[in-house]
């Protein structure tokens, strides 16, 4: 999904929002808040990160640095067309916005995460190194959704070479989180059963962000953007970007 911007609807500014799914998803997960933003006046780039969208042993081809770059590439066509870009992403997408912030420093206005995934306390995740030459897939994490008959379209099983490259790619943002210094609104469900409250405890504990919040979800699981506290996710980010433009812009 691709849209460019309504500077009208934004104060004559032209921002762009960069929305990024999560790890074995798709950006189904994503599509209402993405034409939730788009209808505010937002351009917005929502990339399908390789190896997803097709069929799940696809995923055990790809890398991490293959899903960094995919996001780069999408801030870049955002930045060269907007005044201003922010990132949102879900668990994985999460991850990768806050790459994206280590990486590319206050070219980025501004993140909002909902149920970041940068570590975990799983205990099989240590072995990662060894069962994915020997596993090709765990069962699936998908549609860890409250509410009733949503989809987020997501692979039945975890490919556990991809895994174990979410994984490495986790220990180095880990080490580099303290480089975001932007403004980040986190979102965090109190139920959740696929990331933990690890990644929680590791942003704040590491974040430079002198603007971070977390919010927590009462009403939702994991894929909280499809589920009971999506509007209020929808309402809240849509407030923070106007917010943080705002100011950057006075």
């Amino acid at each position: 999904m691709s849209t460019p911007a309504n500077p009208a609807l934004t104060g004559g500014r032209r921002v762009g929002v960069l929305v990024v799914h999560g790890f074995t998803g798709s950006p189904a997960s994503m599509r209402p808040w993405a034409e939730e933003l788009s209808a505010r006046g937002y351009a917005v780039e929502m990339p399908l990160l390789p190896g997803h969208g097709t069929r799940w042993q696809d995923c055990n081809k790809v890398t991490w640095s293959d899903w960094v770059a995919t996001v780069e590439g999408a801030f870049d066509r955002l930045a060269a067309e907007n005044d201003a870009v922010f990132a949102v992403g879900l668990s994985m997408g999460a991850s990768l916005c806050l790459r994206l912030a280590a990486d590319r420093g206050e070219e980025l206005a501004g993140l909002v995460l909902v149920n970041a995934a940068v570590d975990t306390l799983r205990k099989d995740a240590v072995l990662l190194p060894v069962l994915k030459r020997v596993v090709p897939a765990f069962p699936g994490i998908r549609n860890d959704i409250k509410k009733p008959g949503m989809d987020e379209v997501a692979y039945p099983v975890m490919p556990l070479k991809a895994a174990y490259e979410m994984s490495a790619g986790w220990a180095q943002l880990r080490r580099d989180l303290p480089k975001v210094t932007i403004p980040v609104l986190s979102f965090r469900s109190k139920d959740d059963h696929v990331a933990d409250i690890s990644s929680s405890k590791a942003l704040h504990a590491s974040l430079s962000s002198k603007d971070f919040e977390e919010r927590v979800l009462e009403d939702s699981y994991h894929v909280a953007t499809l589920d009971h506290d999506a509007p209020r996710i929808f309402a809240e980010s849509a407030e923070f970007i106007e917010r943080v433009t705002s100011e950057q812009q006075g």
